[in-house]
């Protein structure tokens, strides 16, 4: 999502070949972390051309993964079909390793009810479509994926998005000279207060105040491990993800909010050496107990994102 990849090699025997399956833990670089305990799926199995069921286990107490309001982080279902269509890339579509990944559009609507503390989250199966392949030479370009995560109860979220996939000569060529950007390039300007959107460290918010309400300037602090855990030249979608979260929880506080379905797309990247505003306006309600709100995005007078998000509020 907005991401930058590493070059690496990957090991040959990550691939199921059996029903059961029975295969080694998924090497974490080829999932583009740098940690094996922010690694969601753990082995996959294809089942033909375009179809695939991927074993998944979340971490258990991750300091960023962080539950809210009694259920599992809602980050934890993005991240988790991020990080299986990256796997697949690889894998299944040998997407060379030092490729750049976008993934333009992301999408995923979860059960509140399977995601309350307690359910069990060890053994998750993600069964994923691929469709609207475009084909480049033995790899492909881009690709959409549709995802269902079920935990044996019943479906936890379902979803996708849009994965696009570039070569390094073409991607420098994108960049231009902002292929040297670095995180540090951007200023971060003090949170708001953590209790707003339910984070208890600060290096956790990326939204910083403004004079407007509603609105906030997006802050995204390299320290945190898991936003920035691999060398990025612009702010990973990811972060744009988490500060729709945060904009949301921060315009329904003191309630609590938590998300049942988000819809997100991005249009450009998000520079480090610019001011990003994160606003959040209200949508048409759908149903009873849900608020829905608009966030977006805007860096230089132009659009970085626009994200509906529905949640539920107590």
């Amino acid at each position: 999502m907005n991401r930058a990849t590493r070059t690496t090699s990957y090991p040959d025997n990550l691939c199921l070949d059996t029903e059961q399956f029975e295969a080694p833990t998924v090497a974490k670089e080829i999932v583009h972390r740098s940690t094996s305990g922010d690694v969601m799926p753990v082995r996959w199995l294809r089942r033909d051309d375009t179809h695939f069921s991927l074993g998944v286990q979340w971490p258990v107490n991750h300091r960023f993964y962080a539950p809210l309001h009694g259920k599992y982080s809602p980050t934890l279902v993005p991240e988790t079909f991020r990080q299986a269509a990256i796997l697949l890339a690889h894998a299944e579509f040998h997407v060379p390793a030092d490729h750049t990944f976008l993934i333009s559009e992301l999408t995923y609507t979860a059960n509140p009810i399977l995601l309350r503390l307690g359910t069990p989250t060890t053994d998750l199966t993600l069964d994923v479509t691929c469709s609207r392949i475009r084909r480049r030479g033995t790899g492909i370009g881009g690709m959409v994926c549709q995802m269902t995560l079920h935990n044996g109860v019943g479906v936890i979220a379902s979803g996708g998005g849009r994965l696009q996939c570039t070569a390094p000569e073409v991607y420098r060529r994108i960049r231009g000279i902002r292929i040297t950007a670095e995180p540090d390039d951007m200023p971060v300007s003090p949170p708001i207060d953590p209790r707003r959107v339910h984070r208890v460290d600060p290096v956790d918010v990326v939204l910083a105040p403004s004079a407007r309400a509603r609105r906030w300037q997006l802050r995204a602090d390299p320290r945190n491990e898991t936003l920035f855990d691999h060398t990025v030249d612009h702010i990973p979608g990811m972060v744009l993800l988490e500060a729709a979260h945060q904009a949301a929880q921060a315009t329904v506080f003191p309630r609590s909010w938590y998300p049942t379905s988000v819809d997100i797309c991005y249009q450009r990247y998000a520079e480090f050496n610019s001011p990003c505003w994160i606003e959040v306006d209200t949508a048409p309600p759908l149903s009873p107990g849900i608020v829905p709100l608009r966030v977006t995005g805007h860096q230089d007078g132009r659009s970085v994102f626009t994200a509906l998000v529905n949640g539920s509020v107590t």
